[in-house]
């Protein structure tokens, strides 16, 4: 699969099912944090509503839908591209019928949510691509819903993951979302401590 790795932060090549399958089977999720990411965490706990319409893209183990789960949130869909961890977590939750769990091309997916959690499935796209995940987050979220979670907020030599900026997200996000939070986290996990924005950005109303 080595053709498939980036060299830089301008790679345009596939990171397709194909890639992301190659590195759960390698076990080389370095992304991986073994846990609920604190920010995200702390932000489910101000949720009122446990029946929102909730979706988790690139979700890969997806702490965060168990989290949201032990919380007696209701109506989660997670989403993946590599079979592996898709396989995991319908096995783990198999007999809980509050998450639909998708194999699938995020891109690709149709539905309606409330709010869309984000947790490195920003930064493991091309930075080709980011427009179109700007655009598919406003398809996808009901009026007035939200986008929220983690952006990084540094370069990487080589990717993924991508990095990025403050300036840059406000630039990228503008045209669609309003900014209610975009704030580096002082709760992050050690190793990304001062390199996390948490990010809260409603939907706009499109005429």
């Amino acid at each position: 699969m080595s053709e498939l790795k980036c060299s830089d932060t301008s790679c345009d090549k596939p990171l397709d099912a194909a890639y992301w399958e190659a590195q759960y089977k390698a076990k080389t999720t370095g992304w991986d944090l073994g846990q609920v990411s604190p920010p995200i965490q702390a932000y489910v706990d101000t949720v009122a509503d446990k029946n929102s319409r909730i979706l988790i893209p690139g979700c890969g183990n997806s702490y965060e839908a168990e989290y949201l789960l032990e919380q007696g949130f209701t109506n989660i869909t997670v989403i993946d591209i590599a079979p592996t961890p898709v396989a995991v977590l319908k096995e783990k939750f198999k007999n809980n019928p509050n998450i639909q769990i998708v194999l699938g091309d995020f891109f690709e997916h149709q539905g309606k949510y409330d709010l869309i959690i984000e947790q490195t499935f920003f930064c493991a796209l091309p930075p080709t691509m980011r427009q179109k995940y700007v655009w598919k987050m406003h398809q996808l979220l009901a009026e007035e819903g939200i986008l929220a979670g983690l952006l990084f907020n540094r370069t990487f030599e080589s990717g993924p993951p991508f990095g990025g900026s403050k300036e840059e997200y406000e630039k990228l996000f503008s045209a669609v979302f309003y900014f209610i939070k975009m704030d580096l986290c002082d709760n992050s996990i050690a190793p990304r401590a001062n390199s996390e924005l948490f990010i809260e950005l409603k939907k706009k109303s499109l005429t």
